[in-house]
């Protein structure tokens, strides 16, 4: 039970981002709004989830798990409620806001109360066994949104959201039970401050949660600007945006699992290699076809579905080298590495949003610059680990 509590908490993370994706564009025709406003109203959400993990990680270290996590969980309930019924522009955006506060203490609290209820030495494989978990989310939240928007509009993703967190939420206070059992750490300012500052000195620290910033910020733009491309180019439904999501998390589902099955024998740093080699030629590939006028849905999915499975193959590695550089302050550093991953994701999907047009030029730039941030981010933990060796 404790492990299925933990395991569903990962949900609220894609009822808060991958859910609203196929409402960008009925948002954006409802209150009349540019490419970039619409686009703000999902990154907008995704900004203050990654801001807020941080400040979990933090409080969590020095108030426990438990309560910090129970507390995040009603902030994400109360934002659901005000973004189904906001009336105007900046409403939806406070409810989103409160939305993305809340969820943020899934994303960290899960992989910091794994860490102290599995231990480091089976962290990876948990972190992999919990990912996999959350890859239901995105399986279920995108196709659950479009079906939702078509057939009620999109204030009705929200208020699914709203009881099925409640759901979980409830789960989590009946089920989980405190593991931070050490010392707690005190809030001092200074403190925090270098807490968040220094780990970015050890460059193998600041290289894994770079990669996984970077390919997430490839995920964000593309999955987003794929929500206005079928709608407003291909002319499909929120529905069939959905259907042809389902790809993606196949392919991260696809990754953990080699993951789980492979990170221990090849070792951390190979598999975060190995997933942004993988990661750089999928969107080369992506680029081809588009820049070649071939812009379909199967051109924009299919190889949107390697991309996933390279940040399966890579996304525990990373996260678990990020969390081994900080044994000391272990909800900290899974606050930065989920802030990182979340905040340059959200920040490449608003750069797009604001160069957006109707050509794919400005996307496909975008995505080789974020590949070629994750190739760099991807090779340093390796040849430093081969520097070492010899």
């Amino acid at each position: 039970m404790f492990a299925l509590a933990l395991a569903s908490i990962v949900l609220i993370g894609p009822l808060a981002v991958h859910q609203y994706m196929p409402a960008i564009p009925a948002v954006k025709a409802e209150f009349g709004i540019s490419d970039g406003a619409a686009q703000l109203t999902f990154t907008v959400g995704v900004f203050v989830l990654a801001c807020s993990t941080v400040v979990y990680g933090t409080l969590a270290d020095r108030f426990g798990r438990r309560p910090v996590l129970l507390t995040g969980l009603a902030l994400f309930l109360i934002g659901n409620a005000i973004a189904a019924s906001a009336a105007s522009l900046p409403m939806l955006i406070l409810g989103r806001v409160l939305q993305g506060a809340g969820a943020g203490c899934a994303t960290t609290l899960v992989r910091t109360i794994a860490r102290d209820a599995y231990g480091q030495q089976n962290l990876v494989k948990a972190i992999s066994y919990l990912t996999m978990f959350y890859t239901l989310g995105p399986m279920i939240a995108p196709l659950m949104g479009g079906i939702l928007i078509d057939a009620f509009g999109w204030r009705a993703t929200f208020m699914f959201a709203l009881l099925f967190g409640g759901a979980i939420a409830f789960g989590a206070w009946a089920v989980l039970y405190e593991t931070h059992t050490g010392q707690r750490t005190q809030l001092e300012f200074g403190a925090i401050v270098r807490g968040y500052i220094d780990p970015f000195r050890n460059p193998r620290f600041a290289a894994f949660v770079l990669q996984t910033g970077f390919s997430s910020g490839i995920f964000f733009m593309l999955t987003s600007a794929s929500a206005v491309i079928m709608k407003e180019q291909l002319g499909r439904s929120s529905t069939d945006y959905g259907l042809y999501f389902l790809m993606l998390p196949f392919g991260f589902l696809t990754g953990n699992v080699i993951s789980s099955r492979v990170a221990s024998r090849f070792g951390i740093e190979k598999m975060v290699l190995a997933g942004s080699c993988l990661m750089v030629t999928a969107v080369v590939a992506q680029a081809v076809l588009l820049l070649g006028g071939i812009v379909t849905p199967l051109s924009l999915f299919g190889p949107m579905f390697f991309m996933t499975l390279a940040q399966g193959i890579s996304l525990a590695s990373a996260q678990t080298g990020a969390i081994a550089m900080m044994p000391g302050s272990v909800g900290t550093a899974a606050g930065i590495g989920v802030f990182v991953q979340m905040f340059v994701g959200a920040l490449m999907a608003q750069i797009y949003g604001l160069v957006a047009g109707p050509s794919v030029t400005p996307l496909v730039t975008l995505s080789l610059i974020c590949a070629v941030c994750v190739m760099v981010a991807g090779a340093l933990p390796y040849r430093l680990a081969r520097q070492v060796g010899a």
